[in-house]
């Protein structure tokens, strides 16, 4: 008997649409986010606007992108998530061309809470819920594939962003970088996701609707959602204070300039290389343990970075161990919940659970120009993110635990 033509796509086709996806997953995080800190310093040389304003507008965006995760996480469940992100990638690609045209500092905020919006639209916790949705099955395979391509964001792009900067100045870099996010990861947002179910009925629409409702209800309730919210919220503080203040950081210290490019460009690859040892060994592994390393590596690489001065090898030891947690923590942040908690209405649980992180996302890095600016040092900075991380570290290990006993429950 032949299969029913509203049959799901044959594997070639759905490999095809996940290698899509993780290559406008590279490019987004690459035009989006990694390069906002290459751009801190030509504006304040050519603007005279302060570090801490400059941060301040990414401060902004980042909020936005807090509140706006779970109303994305609902819309993706209803099944509108080729709308949501080829929405964000008009949206991110408009934000940086207007950038380029910004004269002040309000016009800055204008453009980073769009970006906000864009990232909510665009990035890892979108097509994660989009994977979810339509891949039920293989989730976790097609999320690890995405995230070991994009782990090579910071490789292409800090250097790509670097170069244009330099050759072209800041504002025309924009340009391009608006160019490639739209030539790129418009169509495939458009055409790699289907177009949801527009003609189901309203009883349907209604079903999809409750089942959201009632994860996201059930999840507030549940004290394993309260300890992974406490320990994403904590670790993506640090992560953001640190990735956005490290270049600043190593000038600090009088790294040398090529140090530090390839400091920041050997991140990518151990993110990618983390996620190729998960894939290997580590999906084989209880969920729990291997969430317990992660967030153990990370306040790790915070003192390898404390000890490292100017040294080009604790720096490089300290790229591998820091990108290697967060490539790790990535994949985990995508899969814990289906482990710990459950898959359905995965998008709102996933939303509400990016909400705090998200605003602490974006508190992060000003809370790190305000701490510099006491002293004006990084010293202080770098011991608050160290304790923010044991915080982290103690919050996963409450809620593998308390994971552990519902389940011999």
């Amino acid at each position: 008997m032949p299969p029913p033509t509203n049959a799901r796509p044959h594997a070639a086709h759905a490999t095809a649409r996940t290698w899509a996806l993780a290559v406008a997953q590279l490019v987004s995080w690459g035009t989006i986010y990694y390069a906002f800190s290459l751009f801190v310093a030509p504006m304040e040389s050519a603007m005279g606007w302060s570090r801490t304003a400059i941060n301040g507008a990414l401060s902004a965006g980042l909020l936005v992108s807090g509140f706006a995760a779970y109303p994305v996480g609902t819309l993706i469940d209803r099944g509108y998530g080729r709308r949501v992100m080829t929405g964000g990638t008009l949206l991110a690609s408009a934000m940086l061309v207007l950038w380029a045209q910004a004269r002040n500092l309000p016009t800055l905020f204008v453009v980073w809470c769009g970006l906000g919006a864009a990232i909510a639209a665009t990035l890892y916790d979108p097509v994660f819920a989009v994977v979810t949705r339509e891949f039920a099955r293989s989730y976790a395979r097609k999320i690890t594939l995405i995230t070991l391509v994009a782990g090579f964001a910071s490789t292409v792009f800090i250097p790509l962003t670097q170069g244009l900067i330099g050759e072209f100045g800041w504002r025309a870099a924009l340009l391009a970088l608006a160019l490639i996010n739209l030539l790129v990861c418009l169509p495939v947002h458009g055409f790699a996701i289907h177009r949801g179910e527009p003609d189901e009925d309203a009883a349907r629409r209604q079903s999809t609707r409750e089942v959201s409702r009632a994860s996201a209800r059930q999840a507030l309730r549940s004290p394993v959602f309260w300890a992974l919210a406490v320990c994403f919220t904590a670790y993506y503080s640090t992560f953001v204070a640190l990735t956005f203040h490290l270049i600043p950081l190593m000038r600090e210290r009088a790294v040398a300039g090529a140090t530090i490019i390839v400091t920041m460009a050997a991140i990518g690859p151990a993110q990618v290389f983390a996620r190729v040892v998960w894939f290997a060994v580590g999906r084989r592994a209880p969920p729990g343990l291997v969430a317990i390393v992660v967030t153990t590596a990370f306040p790790c690489a915070v003192v390898i970075l404390m000890c490292a001065g100017r040294s080009a090898a604790w720096l490089m030891l300290f790229a591998i161990v820091y990108g290697g947690a967060n490539g790790m923590m990535t994949i985990l942040r995508g899969t814990i919940v289906q482990a710990l908690l459950w898959t359905e209405g995965y998008g709102a649980v996933s939303g509400l659970l990016s909400m705090p992180a998200n605003i602490a996302k974006g508190i992060a890095p000003i809370a790190g120009a305000a701490i510099w600016a006491i002293r004006e040092s990084y010293v202080p900075v770098e011991w608050v993110v160290l304790v923010v991380s044991l915080v982290s570290m103690a919050a996963c290990v409450v809620a593998v635990r308390m994971a552990t006993k519902c389940v011999a429950r």
